[in-house]
């Protein structure tokens, strides 16, 4: 498996100093946190684009995805959703990085079968243009879709080989659903695996992995146990916990730690 880290973990630095630590810690690529506050977001002109793709390019880091905030369920008309999602499908292109990260965001009063059918169709509407980039749409389990179970409602009205699912394992964990259950749910259309710790349920201050409560040992063996051989990316989520330890001392430890599960697991 590959390894990655979030730029949510290191907010606002930029790109040559994400990839010095890419570089210095053995990671072979960077989720970027796709946000107007980051170096990097749709907001970018074209040669801003390609100066970002060949610094990643000479430094041998892959951008492995481009992480939006479009939700796809959100209230509302589709134009702004879908519009939203292009423009994250664009960056990507652009960047050479295979996926995009989208948000299910239902609205909690409306009815589940509601919210899966507007996120479908959403889904549905830009699938042939990621097909026609390139690029994976990947819908993240998270908010009100947090389990494996609930993503595949929306993915299976779906159908499309560019539309997946990106499993956050503190999601699924926070649904109550166990790694072997959430990965028979997603593997039809896993495209990568978050992995993080956490205290507890009560308190989600980032931690070094191995130092929480989340089952990173049963995620990382059912995925050997199955063969599934993606990347691995760790979300450390500084951004919205400034206590938190800063991610650059913690990289190489994190590394280490994948390392010993995946060898125990084998």
């Amino acid at each position: 498996m590959k390894l990655a880290f979030s730029t949510l973990g290191v907010p606002g630095l930029p790109v040559p100093d994400v990839l010095a630590l890419a570089t210095a810690h053995g990671y072979h690529g960077v989720e970027l946190r796709a946000h107007p506050e980051e170096p990097v977001h749709p907001g970018l002109g074209a040669a801003q684009r390609a100066d970002v793709a060949a610094e990643f390019k000479a430094a041998g880091v892959e951008v492995l995805c481009v992480a939006g905030y479009a939700r796809l369920a959100a209230p509302g008309g589709d134009g702004p959703v879908v519009d939203e999602t292009r423009q994250l499908l664009e960056l990507a292109h652009d960047l050479g990085a295979p996926f995009i990260r989208v948000f299910p965001g239902a609205d909690p009063s409306r009815p589940p079968a509601e919210s899966d059918a507007i996120a479908a169709r959403r889904l549905g509407t830009v699938a042939e243009d990621a097909a026609a980039l390139g690029v994976r749409i990947l819908l993240e389990t998270h908010d009100s879709h947090r389990t494996g179970a609930a993503a595949i409602r929306v993915l299976g009205l779906v159908g499309h080989g560019h539309v997946g699912a990106l499993w956050d394992v503190m999601h699924t964990w926070l649904g109550g659903e166990q790694p072997s259950d959430s990965y028979a749910a997603l593997a039809p259309h896993l495209g990568y695996v978050q992995v993080k710790d956490i205290a507890s349920a009560e308190d989600t201050t980032p931690l070094p992995l191995g130092a929480g409560v989340l089952p990173l040992t049963e995620c990382v063996d059912v995925l050997c146990r199955r063969g599934w051989d993606g990347w691995l990316c760790w979300e450390y989520e500084k951004r919205w916990y400034e206590a938190a330890a800063p991610l650059a001392g913690l990289l190489a430890g994190g590394r280490e730690h994948v390392l010993r599960l995946l060898d125990e697991a084998a």
